[in-house]
């Protein structure tokens, strides 16, 4: 694929040629973002940013996790008191660097060509408003969130789960870096919902960004993240939001096996009733905290 014409560095003004007119001063984000297909093959740019950017956000969101296991005074936020042991980082971190460069890379490249072909903008400026951005992003949750309940439920039947899924399941106390640690074809199932949701979405409209993909991922990996962090702090969304689910959710499942099969939000497994456990154990675990307090 060619290179697209990029404008002039040295000229921030940019006529707008969708249906309105306008004269947009590019910010300093916008004169970068194009600074970066100028005689570039735009299909290898994209790639190269949608994994140089997954690795840095993926990996720098665990770091602040992984250095609470060495603050005593954090150590109460961990759910399951288990530490972490070295052989348990390398083993994850090796499954991980497996699946990123010969699953996840793959699907990235391919991912260029598909949206292009539904009208996905490149290179577009200016970016879309932020209002415009969140909404979609918003909407990709919504409906990663119900293709993750499903399909995730759907692993746990037999040979799906001792075939596939059980490898995800390998940490029963998870940990940051297990949140994408898993079979390559559970890689494959589940990244669908993930981008799913923008390839449908540019398909019924033709009116999507990758700068809004690429919000949307790091938003994906930001919440799955820290689902598998194993900490459930007092500034934890759950706290604030009573359908978000966190870490305190899904830990549940790691440790059980079952019941919590969502990402983001609490009211499919709410409505499907895969919450019965969880809720008993989160009854039983409150009353022996303020039998405790009262004591």
């Amino acid at each position: 694929m060619s290179s697209p014409a990029a404008v002039a560095t040295d000229s921030p003004v940019w006529t707008h040629s969708g249906n309105v007119a306008e004269t947009h001063e590019l910010n300093m984000a916008e004169q970068w973002w194009q600074s970066l297909f100028i005689n570039r093959n735009e299909w290898l740019v994209i790639t190269v940013v949608s994994f140089i950017m997954h690795e840095v956000v993926y990996f720098g969101r665990f770091l602040p996790f992984w250095l609470c296991d060495f603050v005593p005074a954090l150590r109460k936020y961990k759910i399951q008191d288990k530490d972490n042991t070295p052989g348990m980082l390398w083993k994850c971190t090796k499954g991980l660097l497996f699946g990123h460069f010969f699953v996840q890379l793959p699907l990235m490249f391919g991912f260029h060509p598909v949206g292009r072909y539904f009208g996905m903008q490149i290179t577009t400026v200016p970016f879309p408003h932020w209002q415009e951005m969140a909404l979609q992003v918003f909407l990709f949750m919504v409906f990663e969130d119900t293709f993750h309940y499903w399909f995730h439920r759907a692993l746990h039947y037999g040979p799906l789960y001792r075939y596939i899924h059980k490898q995800h399941h390998e940490f029963a106390a998870p940990f940051g870096l297990t949140a994408e640690y898993a079979h390559p074809l559970e890689v494959v199932i589940l990244g669908m919902g993930t981008i799913g949701g923008p390839l449908l979405w540019v398909m019924a409209t033709g009116n999507l960004h990758i700068v809004t993909v690429f919000l949307w991922i790091v938003v994906r990996l930001f919440q799955t993240v820290d689902s598998h962090s194993g900490y459930d702090f007092p500034w934890s969304l759950r706290n604030w939001v009573p359908f978000w689910s966190g870490a305190e959710h899904h830990d549940y499942h790691h440790m059980a096996f079952v019941n919590n099969y969502s990402t983001s939000f609490r009211w499919w497994d709410y409505l499907c009733g895969t919450d019965g456990k969880y809720r008993a154990w989160r009854k039983e675990k409150d009353l022996m905290a303020q039998t405790k307090k009262a004591n």
